[in-house]
């Protein structure tokens, strides 16, 4: 087994693509409309559904917000330097929740961002 993809619900389609692509760098990888469901699913990643796990963006017609709750805590990414990745999507107007730095009690570097529905993204910096 291994992990396909994580759902979210989304109430602007077009600028939640425009946050995964544009401020993030990931691509959409499938697009699919069910107009008799009245909802939209948008695939997003950094490479082909095959290798790795991906993220679906699910637009319900209509739907303009949700209440993300407590029960939800963030996607996580991996990147080569967090402060450069900060930096880098702010320059693309993305929003930058916690800057760059070791994580409390310990010393991985992380840092979170959102998305346009208020979502976590969290950045964690690898080598």
């Amino acid at each position: 087994m291994r992990v396909l993809h994580t759902m979210i619900r989304v109430g602007n389609l077009d600028a939640s693509i425009a946050f995964y692509t544009e401020v993030l760098g990931m691509h959409v990888i499938r697009k699919s409309d069910y107009p008799e469901g009245k909802f939209t699913n948008v695939f997003v990643g950094y490479g082909d559904e095959s290798e790795g796990a991906v993220i679906e963006l699910t637009y319900n017609y209509g739907v303009e917000k949700y209440d993300i709750g407590t029960g939800f805590g963030h996607v996580a990414l991996a990147v080569t330097d967090a402060y450069k990745a900060c930096a880098d999507i702010k320059a693309r107007g993305g929003v930058v929740t916690r800057e760059a730095g070791p994580m409390k009690h310990g010393t991985t570097v992380i840092a979170f961002v959102q998305d346009p529905d208020g979502y976590k993204i969290e950045l964690i910096q690898r080598d």
